[in-house]
């Protein structure tokens, strides 16, 4: 059973009743003196508490999915064989398999609910290989739009996160189709994946010196490789970026730095400078230009802006990133563009990004089209 699986949640709060329901039946007996009846009650009590926490762990990985599967809470990677089409158009895309969007109406048919595809990235000029999905509209498989081209926007998890989390959690794909049915928005090829595409270090999208190439993978690769395998346009019109957390800190991060790829990043609750611990290691090797660029403010501050465009967002209670966002509006000039939300409250959670998922689409829309 996996890590996610409902059966093995029900299980740990079975477990759990079952050792509570113990340790009240047995305390009578263990209660006497001695080293066997104090080593019992002490086992009870270390019993108890481990089901307790595994359930209330398992519960809270299930709603925000901090990790997919046993091997990834271990800090285990199964990587998964290769293949790398370099035929006609040069594609760096394999396609893993078809998916249902999750609670879009249509059932299996493509022109009414479009299509998940489970596929691996292959990056020529970074030499990652990175899973992600890709979110094909249902009108990607009309025949009015055949032959058209559709604008794509990258889609990037917190870390360490899950892609998974983007189709369950944040359910962009359901929200995508909604906005489209609505009309408030165009339809959009979505690319999923989560920043971590050289686990398990967090690489905050930066080239690390002698280490992963992670900002030239989202940068330059990614965009290549997804127009070469889709009806995507390759112009930056065409492209945006949207993430929360350190998905959003990468989706402005790449933006601001690379307007001839991408119109549009949109930062959900993103903060504004690389982070540095444990998790990250050494990421710049002293270069004080390289940390200095991986600061968002500074950049604004000290580097040309193009015409991209940005969406921040925070809120007044609840989220830690108030000022600096702040500080990122009032930095930003033209041609460059920013807009923002600001919720009264909202935590650093999926209830906050799911209230601030469905405008930052229609935003990123109405900041890209199609050739």
């Amino acid at each position: 059973m996996g890590l996610t699986s409902n059966k093995v949640l029900a299980l740990a709060a079975v477990v759990a009743v079952g050792l509570f329901a113990a340790t009240v039946w047995l305390w009578p007996r263990l209660s006497r003196r001695g080293l066997r009846p104090v080593l019992g009650r002490v086992g009870l009590l270390l019993a108890t508490q481990l089901g307790l926490f595994a359930s209330v762990g398992l519960a809270a990985n299930n709603y925000f999915l901090f990790y997919g599967s046993w091997a990834d809470l271990f800090g285990q990677e199964q990587q998964m064989g290769v293949v790398v089409d370099h035929s006609k158009g040069g594609k760096s895309v394999k396609l893993v398999a078809e998916l249902k969007p999750e609670g879009v109406p249509g059932g299996g048919r493509p022109a009414a609910a479009g299509q998940v595809q489970k596929v691996l990235i292959a990056g020529k000029k970074s030499g990652i290989t990175s899973p992600a999905y890709v979110y094909l509209p249902p009108e990607y498989f009309q025949p009015a739009y055949a032959g058209k081209t559709f604008p794509a926007a990258v889609v990037l998890t917190g870390y360490p996160g899950t892609a998974e989390n983007l189709l369950k959690g944040l359910k962009y794909p359901r929200t995508a189709y909604e906005q489209v049915k609505s009309g408030k928005m165009r339809p959009m090829v979505l690319v999923m994946l989560r920043p971590t595409v050289a686990p398990p270090r967090d690489t905050e999208c930066v080239d690390i010196p002698g280490g992963p190439q992670t900002e030239t993978f989202f940068a330059e690769d990614l965009p290549t490789a997804v127009s070469g395998a889709y009806r995507v346009g390759t112009q930056p019109r065409n492209w945006g970026f949207i993430g929360n957390s350190t998905g959003g800190y990468c989706a402005l991060k790449i933006a601001l730095h690379h307007p001839e790829r991408y119109a549009a990043g949109a930062g959900l609750s993103a903060y504004y400078k690389a982070a540095e611990d444990v998790t990250t290691g050494d990421l710049f090797k002293g270069d004080r230009r390289l940390r200095d660029r991986a600061n968002l403010l500074w950049s604004l501050d000290h580097l040309p802006q193009g015409r991209s465009s940005f969406l921040v967002t925070t809120s007044k209670q609840g989220e830690g990133n108030l000022k600096g966002t702040r500080a990122f509006i009032a930095k930003v000039k033209a041609p460059a563009r920013v807009s923002s939300i600001t919720l009264d409250s909202g935590g650093h959670n999926f209830t906050t990004w799911n209230r601030e998922i469905p405008p930052a689409l229609v935003w990123l829309s109405g900041r890209l089209s199609a050739n």
